[in-house]
């Protein structure tokens, strides 16, 4: 069955773009610059989603953790533009919905400082009727606030929307915003792990978005 939907919510890393590369980069180069050892790329993507400073944090003794969260976002601004891109299928699926008709929305633990200058970056920013990030709200997901708040935004009732993700927290949140929500195993949460937080829909890549709901084809 198809979902129906006015409004589609998106997370970015994992679901639209391909940024562990990135992330990789900036964490060992900040770790080995505050005398920690680097970790593997395993490691890493696993950690993402949760918002900068909680992934450092895990990495580093509490004493260390500003300086080399300083460290991160310094070089982190130059990793994504190296190394950033989109995942196959993210743009056709966001054009298409927006020839559709559909508003598009960003919600993301990832800091608004990162976060629009890599959707201008990857030429997707003009999609996007709101971008919101955990920087701009007081809870970050799995709270539901970054949702029901660009629910606010956009006059949409939670019952129009759905949010796409790639984590537990993803379907989490939508789940206590009281949207529908479509899992896509592109990134950090196994597909075992996302089948159990029961989001309404699983895709294995973002280019299937179309088999979760009504776009008007």
């Amino acid at each position: 069955m198809k979902l129906k939907t006015e409004l589609v919510i998106f997370d970015l890393d994992g679901t639209l773009i391909d940024a562990y590369q990135a992330v990789r980069q900036s964490v060992n180069y900040s770790l080995t610059k505050n005398g920690y050892s680097a970790v593997s790329h395993g490691v890493i993507k696993r950690k993402v989603g949760w918002g900068d400073r909680q992934l450092i944090s895990g990495l580093v003794d509490g004493k260390d953790l500003e300086s080399t969260l300083k460290d991160y976002r310094r070089h982190h601004q130059r990793a994504l533009k190296k190394y950033a891109k989109l995942l196959p299928g993210a743009k056709r699926i966001l054009q298409r919905l927006k020839r559709e008709g559909f508003q598009l929305a960003v919600a993301s633990n990832r800091p608004s400082l990162f976060s629009r200058p890599v959707l201008r970056q990857l030429k997707i920013a003009e999609y996007f009727d709101c971008v919101l990030c955990a920087d701009q709200v007081r809870h970050p997901k799995p709270h539901p606030e970054l949702l029901r708040t660009i629910l606010k935004l956009l006059s949409r009732r939670r019952q129009e929307a759905v949010y796409v993700g790639d984590m537990i927290i993803d379907v989490l949140a939508g789940r206590r915003a009281g949207i529908k929500t479509v899992a896509v195993t592109t990134g950090s949460s196994f597909l075992s792990e996302l089948s159990a937080a029961k989001p309404d829909f699983v895709i294995r890549r973002i280019s299937q978005l179309s088999d979760a709901f009504k776009t008007g084809s």
